[in-house]
């Protein structure tokens, strides 16, 4: 599973110059665990603080009711899987609520819904997090469920055998029986080469089989600790009392050597990828295209904004110049739009996207797209575009701050990646500070030779 492209980036509370960023990019096998300290408020009622293991804690209080979400993210995901066994960080995922010895089965789901609470998890290539939503007297529960967990975690052949079928059913059920996820699929692994981000975060299937106890039991003493993970309590809570109550359940467990995460060194793409795939199960035809583009983490100073911004202009609604002139004026298209993911460690994805009418080639339909693109980067929007384009991007996140899951995701997924709370804080007034020329000069940057086309056709024998 993954969070929203725009979830990293939603509004408000704020620290100022928080360490976290840094530290996320150290060797993290020579991590050392800091002197404890307490809460510190460093703007708009947020607060942190990190405990004697290392573990980073991030507190942001809202009590407009009796609720809390503790979210805990660990700096692991597809990227850190094995050379060979693709699809273990997410396989661990579900590994995390096959029980401990205290806690055994599925009793650790058991027991927060008991207690009137809901919990799941997520991974993408460059994190894992587990949440949980209850009431605010449970907290203290819930911290010492997770961290049972965190060290407890018992594998057996028993419990790993069983939990590997079932992600090979939904690697099935989500990918193999989707044309669309698998040419999604197909796509990321020309895009990038040699990047971990070519392999897709549920694993390939042949790669999936060879998933045992023995690696599982690496992957989790390499990776789950304390001094890997950030903790974000957001809810009806005051910064003392969740020190207190973290320092009771996380504090005492032990930092742990962990495996230092790869740096990979991209080749240059020399051109365009192109591929057709024809399925017997698709119900439409596809038109699809992925740039590879820095992400927030990073881009030069604007264009990561101006990304974003691009990508809501071009297809972000049915206001954008692609629906305009592919759906409404040329009846090309059904529909067509255009997204920007920058939220990742290394490099983001631009993608535009179209289905044509019954009738229309994907010839002539990727012809007027790219008249489409053209045009953009000839001409900067005019400025009520740009002004609604902004506009609708810096609502949509207004709006996810009355939410304390979305507060919880945004600052743990850039914490996460390597940004500061103040990237999360400074996000609306980055927008709001992209100019026309910084939009031409962002459309100008997407180069065919960083991009795949993808065709995907109906037909053949299924």
């Amino acid at each position: 599973m993954t969070g929203s492209r725009l979830a990293a980036f939603s509004a408000a509370c704020l620290i100022a110059a928080a360490p976290f960023a840094a530290l996320a990019q150290q060797d993290r096998s020579k991590l050392s665990a800091p002197a404890p300290v307490n809460p510190r408020q460093a703007g708009n009622n947020t607060f942190q603080f990190a405990l004697q293991n290392g573990m980073q804690v991030l507190v942001i209080p809202d009590h407009r009711a009796p609720v809390v979400t503790q979210m805990l993210w660990f700096r692991v995901g597809a990227v850190d899987d094995p050379p060979g066994i693709s699809g273990i960080a997410h396989f661990f995922e579900h590994m995390m609520f096959r029980g401990t010895k205290s806690v055994p089965g599925d009793q650790f789901s058991q027991t927060v819904s008991k207690n009137g609470g809901e919990l799941n998890a997520f991974t993408s290539h460059d994190y894992t997090a587990y949440y949980e939503q209850i009431a605010k007297d449970r907290l203290p529960l819930v911290m010492r469920l997770e961290a049972d967990r965190l060290t407890n975690l018992i594998l057996t052949d028993a419990s790993v055998g069983p939990e590997r079928d079932v992600v090979a059913e939904e690697r099935r059920m989500r990918v193999d029986n989707d044309p669309q996820a698998l040419m999604n699929e197909q796509m990321r692994a020309a895009l990038h080469l040699t990047h971990p981000y070519g392999r897709p975060v549920i694993g390939w299937a042949e790669e999936l089989r060879r998933i045992d106890r023995v690696s599982a039991q690496r992957f989790y003493n390499s990776h789950y600790a304390p001094n890997n993970a950030i903790l974000v309590v957001a809810g009806d809570v005051m910064p003392e009392d969740v020190r207190r109550m973290a320092q009771d359940a996380y504090g005492k467990l032990p930092a742990r050597d962990l495996e230092p995460r790869a740096e990979p060194a991209e080749p240059p793409r020399l051109a365009e990828t192109r591929m057709t795939i024809t399925r017997a199960d698709a119900r439409v035809p596809i038109f699809s295209r992925l740039y590879r583009v820095p992400s927030y983490a990073q881009a030069r100073p604007g264009l990561a904004p101006a990304l974003e911004t691009y990508a809501q202009l071009l297809g972000g609604d049915q206001t954008s110049a692609l629906y305009r002139v592919l759906v409404e004026q040329k009846k090309l298209a059904s529909d067509a739009g255009a997204s920007y993911d920058g939220n990742n460690r290394d490099a983001g994805e631009f993608s535009v996207y179209a289905v044509p009418r019954p009738g229309v080639s994907l010839q002539v339909l990727e012809k007027a797209i790219d008249q489409v693109l053209q045009s953009t980067r000839a001409a900067a929007p005019q400025a009520a575009d740009l002004t609604r384009a902004k506009t609708g991007l810096v609502a949509s996140v207004t709006y996810r701050r009355d939410s304390q899951m979305a507060l919880a995701m945004a600052y743990g997924q850039a914490l996460a990646i390597g940004l500061t709370v103040d990237d999360v804080n400074e996000w609306p007034g980055r927008i709001r500070a992209v100019s026309a020329d910084n939009v031409r000069r962002a459309a100008q940057s997407l180069s065919r030779n960083q991009a795949v086309t993808g065709y995907l056709l109906p037909g053949g024998a299924k």
